[in-house]
């Protein structure tokens, strides 16, 4: 596997540089470790500028791509590295899908720059709009996976995107003490019906709202099933759970529970909530405690 390492040298980018010791690379895996200076104003003239931003380069760029090589030296995989001037959500995606990497990997707060304190963090960004599998790694990534027992919730929805994920997650460099959960959260056409409510109405409406619910839990269990295709021949320990409820609040719980390393998840595959702003994905990735593998990312 070819995985581009985005580091900035702050701690949340060394978590990721860490999460990487704790799979199983080989010498046929690469690390590409990326370092982007952001280009921030200064309050100089244009030539003193170029020269603060040289100086920049020279001094600061190298010592943290030093600092993230020390951390990987654990890992068997080859590496090199790059420094790269410019935007950072942008040339990480664009360096990522350039060089042909398979995975972009980031620590959760990302790169640094006055972008990601106006409108949000550069590993949002790289994880919504970058052409590559994205993953996010939190803190305690390495910790979860402590004994040899890695937890991963896989979430589908029968979607494209969201078989893909799970192509993605076979594909990962793991190793093969890894449990993992297989889950589809439904969102069920009366969930929006409180509880109380229901008790209040007609036997018929009841028999109705039962039949749906056995049809949706048919329907979940296919796609489940249809998911554990891509991973029975690369993983021995799998479950499938089905819940019904907001779909990301039921992944979150789920992940909680079971102690997750990491969630997988497909960027578009997993249907929202209607009305409300952003999708299942960007959720997970905003609020999950855990590592979150973006595993197709939004393009536009």
């Amino acid at each position: 596997m070819k995985i581009l390492l985005a580091v900035d040298g702050s701690e949340y980018s060394e978590e990721a540089a860490r999460a990487l010791t704790c799979m199983d690379l080989t010498e046929q895996d690469e690390i590409m470790l990326v370092h982007v200076v952001s280009w921030v104003p200064f309050q100089y003239d244009a030539a003193s500028y170029y020269e603060n931003l040289k100086q920049i380069k020279q001094d600061v760029a190298p010592r943290i791509i030093d600092s993230a090589l020390r951390l990987l030296t654990p890992v068997k995989a080859r590496i090199s590295t790059a420094i790269i001037d410019g935007s950072p959500d942008r040339y990480i995606a664009e360096t990522a899908a350039e060089a042909g990497m398979d995975l972009i990997v980031m620590g959760a707060r990302g790169v640094k720059g006055m972008k990601s304190v106006l409108i949000g963090s550069v590993t949002k960004a790289v994880a919504l709009h970058a052409s590559k599998p994205v993953l996010v790694i939190k803190p305690g990534f390495c910790g979860r996976a402590a004994g040899g027992k890695m937890r991963v919730i896989l979430a589908v929805d029968g979607s494209e995107s969201s078989e893909q994920a799970a192509m993605m997650l076979a594909a990962m460099p793991l190793g093969n003490a890894v449990e993992i959960t297989i889950f589809n959260a439904i969102w069920s056409d009366f969930s929006d019906i409180p509880e109380r409510f229901v008790a209040e109405i007609n036997d018929r409406v009841k028999d109705v709202i039962a039949e749906n619910r056995t049809q949706e839990f048919k329907d979940s269990e296919q796609v489940l099933e249809k998911a554990q295709q891509f991973l029975r021949d690369r993983f021995s320990s799998i479950s499938l759970v089905s819940r019904v409820g907001d779909p990301s609040q039921e992944i979150m719980k789920i992940a909680e529970v079971r102690d997750a390393s990491m969630i997988v998840a497909g960027c578009r595959g997993l249907r929202g909530i209607p009305g409300m702003m952003g999708s299942v994905s960007r959720n997970i990735l905003t609020h999950a405690g855990c590592s979150v593998l973006i595993g197709r990312t939004c393009t536009g």
